[in-house]
């Protein structure tokens, strides 16, 4: 196991998503969202290796991963360490995410 390192930017990622459905979807949806994204964390901090390289590979940021938080479109982003996860970001899909991690 490997645990999960939040960035300050990560924390805050998530603290935003977490107000705007509360906002538009109302508060039992981002208590649902907390849930899901603390879920996610756990699966990657059990199986780090499970992450996507795929965008990394394509952004041309070698060793990025990316995890899904399930039933919300909004990926973790994270570097695989030998004792911890870097977790950098939380980005909605819809996000320009290749603007938001290289630019």
């Amino acid at each position: 196991m490997k645990p999960a390192i939040l960035r300050p930017q990560a924390k805050c990622d998530r603290q935003v998503e977490v107000r705007c459905y509360r906002k538009d979807a109302g508060t039992e949806v981002a208590v649902r969202l907390v849930v899901a994204t603390n879920v996610a964390l756990g699966k990657l901090e059990l199986e780090p290796g499970i992450g996507s390289p795929t965008l990394g590979k394509d952004l041309g940021i070698p060793y990025l991963r990316t995890w899904r938080v399930t039933g919300f479109p909004l990926p973790w982003f994270c570097f695989k360490h030998d004792d911890h996860l870097d977790v950098v970001r939380l980005v909605g899909e819809r996000q320009d995410i290749a603007t938001i991690l290289t630019g």
